[in-house]
């Protein structure tokens, strides 16, 4: 039976209820027309599957793999579709169809309470490690919900407030991450946001879900709503809203039903929601049969992951990877009892744990390996016989490694953090073991950038993240040199929180929140300002070194519609195998309107052994020298001179290319009124040359010649944004003049729009 033939078949009752879940976690069966429930859970990061009869929060075991801020460190998008596979295995292995998740919010401020399952401040990186996250979960056969569309940016009144977002900085920032997602991974739902759009709840935001997500995108799945997201659930389907969760006994079929029944909402149009309900049902049941996933092997690639995540952020004195036969302080709570994951609806109940210090011990040896906590978990205080024992071994020792971070109370799903601080305690550890210690190593485990008053007086500091259960193996890896860290940054760390671009305007006044920085998002905006920062975006440091040589682009000049290769050569002049991510950025020379200062357009991470070299190909297409014309409704290139920036981050560039590109859109006529300006009406090239000949005649004859003549720069200045109608009494040319000359304009463009 297809669709149309099942759905002709049901009551309105029933097509209603299709559109809302049967209880938290499941989408209402129709058994008399073999129609199956459902089974929709918690991700992104592992399968969070609640316990039958248990809590909300008591969950099935599954695969803790690292949060999505860890994850983006990577840059390997093949690597994030490799831990999706494994993420779709365990869904089928626990009946789960549809996994929530990827989240591809971009990260707008670091105080965000949820920035840890969202992958990056750049929305290039972060829809590609989404897409990649997507591919790799729906190649098992189950779907995906990318979340949460869109703007949801704070968890502070997240649920009512509005986020003002100009359609410019949407386009470019906070859609196209979802954009690059949902073209690259095609997603079989996406999840709307609590939030408002400018002014309109997301699950009722039609523009946002027809005319963006499906028209412009071209999206054939469903859209469900957050759990509790909806707010008029009538004006959401009309608005595209597919399906409504939780659902259960207070869900709004009703309301859809006396919608149609009084006209107000027309049949068709819960048919079609209907019929793409029943598309993803199709979807999900042609998969193969659950089977056991291997739980050991699984485990292994989260310790992979964990590993390649890492982001080795300063290097000093050659102090790691750290020999064998060194006597080894291990300092720090988080050593046995870490912060691997974050808290919320994420929460994973892990199939094992890898306990830092244990792990260290297998690595280095029980008698090498001596420890103190430093610190007490629950306090944020430091407590001075802690912080003795913890001076006294690490006197003692030949290294130390100092486990600190942000506890769980810190960050979480529910509320931002108002602060970058860790807790006194962990600042206060690690300043008295650098203090006693000159070989101190600083291992972070936090779910977002943190301040580092301490920074100068350590050698080495290595950024996990929320690394997932494999945590401790991982970390053991990259100190002992078994892994060379290869991670960089997906977000900047500020040295202030005030210099975040959105601090003046985060998280807004009351129910409004205003995105007055624009496009100048993280890295976009310290640029820019040229601002110093306490490590820039893509930043990462390596056991090995890497060069970087011989930029060739296949083009010194072309149009926009024609695709740029760009070929670099990288070379490992280290003595240690590693993996290198290499960056392409692009820089406008002379734009005429207001943009960042240079843009992520590329990226590839390549494994080189020593000496050896490896060509890295790019291809860029318009997309990568585009700006959002409002006006236009439509990405658009302006001819110019645009720079191709190679390098390790972006403010690590080492290789420079120009290329000039020809722009394939029209330019926009200048309309002929009294305010138009003598400049814009120059420049255009249809009443540009009437313009001139009009002005030279005028200055022949006009006393306005001797202001030229003694101060052209001036005049140039003032004629050049002088409306044409102003003219009558700043330089008293008659009025009838100017109506003559406008005339002639007017007529100039008639003629050549005919």
């Amino acid at each position: 039976m297809n669709h149309q033939e099942q759905i002709a078949q049901m009551t309105l009752e029933e097509k209603a209820s299709l559109c809302s879940g049967l209880n938290l976690w499941q989408t209402k069966p129709i058994e008399r027309l073999g129609i199956p429930s459902l089974c929709l859970t918690d991700g992104p990061h592992g399968v969070r599957l609640q316990k039958a009869g248990g809590t909300l929060f008591e969950s099935e075991p599954a695969t803790c793999f690292p949060t999505a801020t860890a994850l983006a460190s990577s840059w390997d998008p093949a690597l994030i579709e490799r831990l999706g596979q494994a993420l779709g295995e365990e869904c089928r292995s626990l009946g789960v169809h549809v996994l929530l998740g990827p989240g591809a919010n971009i990260k707008r401020s670091p105080l965000c309470g949820r920035n840890f399952e969202y992958f990056s401040e750049d929305p290039l990186l972060s829809g590609e490690m989404a897409a990649a996250h997507i591919r790799g979960v729906q190649s098992r056969g189950v779907g995906t919900s990318l979340k949460h569309f869109a703007a949801n940016n704070q968890e502070y009144r997240r649920m009512t407030t509005s986020a003002e977002v100009d359609e410019r900085t949407l386009r470019e920032i906070y859609l196209a991450s979802f954009e690059s997602a949902i073209k690259g991974g095609r997603p079989w739902t996406v999840m709307c946001a609590y939030n408002r759009l400018n002014g309109t709840y997301c699950s009722e935001n039609g523009w946002l879900l027809n005319d963006v997500l499906r028209d412009d995108w071209e999206f054939d799945g469903i859209v469900m709503s957050d759990w509790g997201a909806v707010n008029d659930r009538v004006a959401g389907m009309g608005a595209g809203l597919d399906l409504e969760m939780p659902g259960g006994p207070y869900a709004q079929d009703q309301a859809i039903v006396a919608a149609v029944r009084e006209g107000r909402l027309p049949e068709d149009v819960l048919n079609r929601t209907v019929d793409r309900i029943l598309t993803l049902i199709d979807r999900v049941l042609q998969s193969a049969p659950a089977s056991p996933y291997d739980a050991e092997a699984h485990h292994r690639l989260a310790r992979q992951v964990a590993a390649e995540s890492m982001i080795l952020l300063k290097h000093e004195q050659s102090l790691l990877p750290i020999p064998h036969g060194k006597r080894i302080a291990v300092l720090g709570a988080f050593a046995v009892h870490p912060r691997y994951q974050g808290g919320g609806s994420s929460h994973v109940t892990p199939t094992q744990v890898d306990e830092p210090l244990a792990e260290l011990r297998r690595t280095f040896g029980a008698d090498a390996v001596a420890y103190a906590p430093g610190y007490d978990l629950d306090a944020d205080e430091p407590s001075q016989a802690l912080l003795n024992e913890a001076r006294t071994l690490a006197q003692q020792a030949d290294i130390a490694i100092v486990f600190a971070g942000l506890p769980e109370r810190y960050e979480s799903e529910g509320f931002d953090r108002t602060h970058l601080a860790m807790p006194a305690a962990h600042t206060a550890l690690i300043e008295a073991v650098a203090a006693a210690q000159p070989n101190t190593v600083v291992v972070l485990a936090n779910g977002a950038p943190i301040e580092m008053p301490w920074i100068d007086g350590v050698p080495a500091v290595i950024e996990a993240y929320l690394a997932g259960q494999a945590f401790g193996g991982a970390i053991a890896d990259v100190l002992s040199g078994e892994v060379n860290p290869s991670g960089k940054l997906a977000e900047s760390f500020p040295i202030r929180l005030e210099h975040n671009p959105s601090h003046l305007f985060f998280p807004g006044n009351g129910d409004r929140v205003e995105y007055r920085e624009g496009v100048f998002v993280g890295y976009r905006y310290y640029d820019a300002k040229a601002m110093d920062v306490r490590f820039p975006f893509g930043h990462g440091l390596s056991y090995t070194t890497f060069a970087y040589r011989s930029l060739k682009l296949s083009d010194e000049r072309l149009r926009d519609d024609a695709v740029l290769e760009v070929n670099v050569e990288i070379e490992n002049t280290g003595e240690r195998l590693g993996k290198e991510v290499v960056q392409l950025y692009v820089e406008p020379c002379t734009p005429s309107i207001s943009r960042p200062l240079r843009e992520l357009r590329a990226f590839a991470k390549i494994e080189l052994a020593p000496g050896e070299r490896k060509h890295v190909v790019f291809h860029l297409n318009k997309r990568a020298f585009a700006h959002y014309d409002v006006d236009c409704a439509d990405f658009v290139v302006e001819s110019g001179t645009y720079r191709i920036c190679i390098g390790a981050s972006s403010r690590d560039l080492r290789l420079f290319g120009d290329v000039q590109i020809e722009s394939t859109t029209p330019p926009r006529p200048v309309i002929v009124h009294e305010n138009a300006t003598i400049g814009d009406l120059l420049e255009d090239p249809v009443t540009g040359p009437v313009m001139k000949r009009i002005l030279d005649d005028a200055l022949a004859s006009s006393p306005m010649s001797a202001m030229s003549n003694d101060n052209p720069g001036m005049f140039e200045a003032m004629m050049r944004f002088t409306p044409i109608g102003r003219t009558t009494t700043l330089f008293g040319v008659p009025r009838e003049q100017v109506q003559v000359v406008m005339e002639e304009l007017k007529r100039t463009r008639d003629h050549e729009t005919i």
